[in-house]
């Protein structure tokens, strides 16, 4: 008896259960933005140090690091503080068109060759720290865009109770319309957004690396940025350290964007490979569990393993459709142009298996002209003397 029917109805019941997560986790990232409508009662605005590690020039990122310089933050002050290794570094000149055009604005630049460890950001984060002023620090990418009111809406998630460490959820923005970066886009908007968002009403706390917002007393606590050094994943651990001290991972009440800036389809690979073999690395069950995220890939198995059974054509062509309507209601949640191929999402679901594949296979990850191998470390011990919770 052939295993073909069975193994059809499996990967039909698994697509059914994607598409139902996939719904699921639009509705619930919709609800999340009618959140950000709720103004910040907070008084008075507490001062915050906003680090910015850069490394070279790269699409769009004037204008990302414009919209730091746009924060609403009335009575609170603010300053930024720019990291780079070399003083011929072209994010130097964008920063510099910044200061000028916004002079009233505290910004600096930190300019610092040392390299305290394998993980460049965090090593350019210690560079930066001892410049900072203020005790709320807000960690946050080079490629990351905000609203002005995010820096409100991050200290007032901050202020809750219990609260040790403050992310953001984050959606992807193309530099360009090209079929590499749409895709790149779609696993971020529509796999890997609504998976966070329903993994956190599920009860999971996770720290995204787009924005990490803490106040310094607790990055003391959990041993500074040095504990972070020998990690690929430092936003994973950091957000663990703080959870190890019995603090919570809050996400802020705001969306901020991610430029997808790759060129081409090698560095889509790379990077999606990295990001991958890191999780992999980090929790594998979770990982292989994601699958369901993938209900094209599942169907396309179905029609596969029954070619000549209409109901196979038939599943496979409804959640087609059902995963272009939860594309758009997301692309339009999100706020970001549709994206137009979305002829292509058998594609990109196949795309994100053969990438899930490869990132078991293997432990190299490209990150910034570095080859690194990742591999699972032990959580450092906490501290004593530092810091306990209070519920």
């Amino acid at each position: 008896m052939s295993a073909f029917p069975f193994l059809a109805a499996a990967s039909a019941v698994l697509a059914v259960s994607g598409c139902v997560q996939s719904m699921a986790g639009a509705l619930l990232l919709r609800r999340f933005r009618t959140q950000e409508r709720k103004p910040v009662t907070l008084t008075p605005l507490p001062p915050v140090t906003v680090l910015k590690p850069l490394y070279g020039s790269e699409p769009l990122l004037e204008e990302a690091l414009e919209s730091f310089c746009t924060l609403d933050y009335p009575g609170g002050a603010v300053q930024i503080l720019f990291g780079v290794r070399d003083d011929d570094d072209p994010a130097i000149a964008i920063v510099r068109r910044l200061q000028q055009r916004h002079p009233h604005l505290d910004m600096q630049i930190v300019i610092n060759p040392a390299v305290h460890g394998m993980n460049r950001k965090i090593s350019n984060l210690m560079n930066i720290l001892p410049q900072a002023k203020y005790d709320i620090l807000v960690i946050s990418d080079s490629d990351i865009h905000v609203t002005p009111d995010y820096l409100r809406h991050i200290v007032s998630a901050l202020s809750k109770p219990g609260t040790g460490l403050v992310t953001t959820l984050y959606a992807g923005l193309p530099a360009k319309s090209t079929v590499v970066q749409m895709l790149a886009a779609c696993q971020i908007n529509h796999n890997f957004l609504p998976g966070v968002i329903l993994s956190r009403y599920l009860g999971r706390q996770d720290c995204l690396g787009a924005t990490m917002a803490l106040k310094r007393e607790m990055l003391d606590a959990v041993g500074g940025f040095e504990v972070l050094l020998p990690h690929v994943a430092d936003d994973a651990l950091l957000g663990r350290l703080v959870r190890q001290r019995g603090y919570d991972i809050t996400i802020a009440d705001c969306l901020t964007w991610t430029t997808i800036a790759e060129r081409n389809t090698s560095e889509l690979l790379s990077h999606e490979l990295r990001w991958g073999r890191t999780v992999c690395t980090l929790a594998p069950a979770g990982y292989a569990a994601s699958s369901i995220q993938l209900p094209l890939f599942w169907a396309t198995l179905v029609f596969l393993f029954q070619p000549h059974a209409l109901w196979a054509c038939l599943l496979f062509f409804s959640v087609w459709a059902i995963r272009a309507v939860t594309a758009l209601l997301i692309d339009r949640t999100v706020g970001t142009r549709p994206l137009w191929p979305l002829l292509l999402l058998p594609m990109r679901d196949w795309l994100s298996a053969a990438i899930m594949v490869g990132s078991a296979s293997g432990t190299r990850v490209d990150w910034r002209g570095q080859t690194m191998h990742v591999a699972p470390h032990p959580i450092p011990p906490p501290s004593p003397g530092h810091l306990s919770a209070e519920r």
